[in-house]
């Protein structure tokens, strides 16, 4: 059973249950069921067919919701873009997808005008349709393999590539977060994180949709989101570290509470143990959980906030803690390679690290993607083939402990050889992160030095700060300052490597 026939059998069970709420408009079950079908049947008389691939720039709404359902109803792929891309990354996601219609809002209908690969989508739409209630066309029967959803990796570290989500991975990947989450029908939920909203559609639960604007972290006001969560009582958030970080600093600083809150779960972006620890002193009644995940495979493993916050003192040795895997998610470790893996060259045995040893982590399940849409090389640069089955590279460098748990050090392609050794970034940031003086910094290999770049608090305390992060860090062999380190724009958590060396050399040559 796929997405869209879960969401419909919640629809026939639950009809008057609220299905979402956004900034006060609400619709029920029936009701948003009756205009999936509709717009779906809107969608195929205006020439969309099974199989056409389909952009949708529609921010996360009903509106969102209903036109992606309808979509899967009629057999058509959702293409995403995230609402934070520049114009040469959509053109460029667009020349890969190759879509055959376009919705979105006005603005973006619009903004196609001035885009030649827009402007070459023959079908272009707004979410809104017009209500004729005697048309209905019949829901197309998708196989497993066909694909349902395109989604972008944020091609951090390259290209992006165009994850090609199918009617079956999508449901593999509700059935492990359903197992992860365990959500009732009785749940209202803030998910930020879109997948998990499909979710909550699946199972009958009432989901609240944020007022946030994704594209723009920075303006998040969390005295408005904590209005909305108490005018439509929320027991559960489901957002980016970033996010309910900021409702946690707010609720400690103006000393208040969410005592009906039951689950937080973070996902997205890595959580450090100091904020575990502040998200349990803000969130004391509720069960709070790290998932560790990716594009491609979510779950890998989760980790609750008190043992993560305990963890404290052996992360710059160990790595940050990410829990146990997920028991349906095979982790192996192997050394970390720039090239392809091919197992007939190598083998497990040679591949495969020892206990403690750091490498790059691996992962196969049936939530895992096995397939991109349309990206040249990602197959051979991203998978390892067993005999057809398929194990996915994450980039992520990582090591498992006598005890079974796995530890996170970063990127693969961030950690820096020393002494025989890794230094991994990823875990200076977090020492840097509570260092007192310093918004944020990291390491790196710049002009063939190990580098300290780092933003201040106080720019008149600069020296000063200099010195004391000289004598902590041995290792470092140059510091830098700059005005503003740059965040990712997806989740505004973790820092941006290719804007922040871009950034270094304007600053070199200034």
């Amino acid at each position: 059973m796929n997405i869209v026939a879960l969401f419909l059998k919640a629809a026939q069970r639950y009809p008057q249950r609220i299905a979402l709420v956004e900034q006060g408009r609400k619709v029920r079950y029936h009701e948003l069921a009756e205009g999936v079908v509709q717009t779906a049947t809107y969608f195929r008389q205006k020439g969309i067919r099974p199989g056409d691939r389909v952009l949708v720039f529609v921010p996360m709404s009903i509106d969102l919701y209903r036109t992606v359902l309808a979509l899967f109803y009629l057999g058509a792929s959702a293409v995403f873009l995230d609402e934070w891309v520049n114009k040469s990354r959509m053109e460029q996601c667009c020349r890969q997808a190759q879509c055959q219609a376009f919705i979105g809002i006005w603005k973006a209908r619009v903004f196609a005008w001035f885009s030649a690969p827009l402007r070459q989508i023959p079908i272009r739409l707004g979410p809104k349709y017009p209500v004729k209630k005697q048309d209905r066309i019949e829901m197309y029967a998708a196989r497993e393999s066909d694909t349902a959803l395109i989604t972008f990796t944020t091609g951090s570290t390259g290209q992006p590539k165009a994850a090609n989500r199918t009617h079956g991975f999508l449901k593999a990947q509700y059935d492990a977060l359903i197992d992860k989450i365990q959500p009732h029908p009785e749940d209202v939920d803030m998910p930020v994180l879109p997948i998990v909203l499909l979710c909550n559609l699946g199972t009958g639960g009432t989901s609240l949709i944020a007022d946030f604007k994704a594209s723009k972290p920075q303006t998040l006001a969390p005295q408005r989101i904590l209005q909305q969560m108490e005018q439509t009582p929320v027991n559960r958030i489901t957002a980016s570290p970033f996010f309910v970080l900021r409702l946690a600093e707010h609720l400690l600083a103006n000393q208040q509470s969410m005592p009906h809150l039951e689950k937080v779960f973070t996902g997205g972006a890595p959580e450090f143990p100091a904020e575990a620890a502040r998200l349990q002193q803000a969130f004391p009644n509720a069960r709070n959980e790290v998932v560790y995940g990716s594009t491609e495979a979510e779950p890998i493993s989760a980790v609750e906030a008190g043992p993560l916050a305990n963890s404290r003192q052996e992360m710059l040795q160990s790595g940050l803690l990410v829990g146990r895997p997920y028991h349906q998610t095979e982790v192996k470790i192997v050394r970390m390679h720039a090239g392809p893996l091919r197992l007939e060259e190598h083998g497990w045995d040679k591949l495969e690290c020892s206990v403690g040893e750091p490498g790059e982590i691996v992962v196969a399940g049936a939530h895992v993607l096995e397939h991109y849409f349309n990206s040249p090389g990602a197959m051979e640069q991203s998978k390892i083939d067993e005999n057809g089955k398929l194990w996915h590279r994450t980039g992520d460098a990582g090591r498992f402990s006598e005890d079974g748990y796995l530890y996170l050090l970063g990127r693969c392609s961030q950690m820096i050889p020393h002494q025989d050794n890794y230094l991994a970034p990823f875990l200076f940031e977090n020492f840097l992160k509570e260092k007192e003086g310093v918004v944020a910094g990291t390491i790196l290999e710049w002009n063939q030095q190990r580098s300290l770049v780092f933003e201040a608090e106080n720019k008149e305390l600069t020296s000063e700060l200099k010195a004391q992060l000289k004598r902590d860090l041995p290792e470092v062999e140059c510091i830098i300052e700059v005005d503003k380190m740059p965040l990712d724009p997806r989740h505004f958590s973790k820092i941006d490597y290719n804007r922040l060396k871009n950034q270094l050399q304007n600053q070199s040559q200034e």
